[in-house]
């Protein structure tokens, strides 16, 4: 919904419960599909986001592949996945992860695929340090959950939604060293 106010917007998901979800919330425009084989036709697009989608991905390189495919020539491509493998955790397992990236690695796939790389950093700094401290300690003493979804506090989610939002007002200035994210922009090259 908040992208549609930039334009047309169409969203995409192999998950049918997923698709459910979006259209019980107003949103119709959405198709079945895996980020390997698009349901649309070469250079529809001028943006695609792959929101979390990349580390899920068997094969990256084909699924950027695929996101190049449906963008026009000079579309750009905006990704954002979780970094560093030593920040591996249970919601990695739960979510079916397939790898956390450093930059480096992401540019290296993103250029391979055909797209020239505009922009690369990292993000969620604030909760860098807090999260390897909560994965260190579980590694060490065993502690598993079910989901890291339920190490929660949700009467902090207002505050934590402030910090976010700091740190969007800094990223627009400036690239972070490190973070439990990173973000990538990238332009379809001929």
């Amino acid at each position: 919904m908040m992208l549609s106010q930039f334009g047309e917007t169409e969203g995409v998901d192999i998950s049918q419960d997923a698709l459910a979800f979006c259209r019980e919330r107003g949103l119709q425009n959405v198709s079945h599909g895996a980020a390997e084989q698009l349901p649309y036709e070469d250079g529809r697009f001028d943006l695609v986001t792959a929101l979390d989608v990349v580390e899920h991905l068997d094969d990256d390189l084909a699924g950027l592949r695929e996101i190049r495919r449906v963008l026009r020539p000079g579309g750009r491509t905006l990704l954002f996945v979780p970094t560093f493998m030593f920040l591996w955790g249970v919601q990695d397992d739960v979510s079916n992860h397939r790898r956390r990236y450093r930059l480096p690695e992401l540019r290296r796939v993103v250029e391979k695929a055909g797209f020239e790389v505009e922009r690369t950093t990292y993000a969620n700094l604030t909760f860098f340090a807090p999260i390897l401290m909560v994965r260190k300690f579980m590694r060490l003493t065993g502690m598993r959950t079910a989901t890291e979804n339920s190490i929660n506090i949700s009467s902090m989610n207002n505050l934590f939604g402030k910090v976010f939002g700091a740190e969007a007002s800094l990223l627009r200035h400036m690239n972070f060293p490190f973070g439990v994210s990173g973000l990538c922009v990238a332009r379809r090259v001929e």
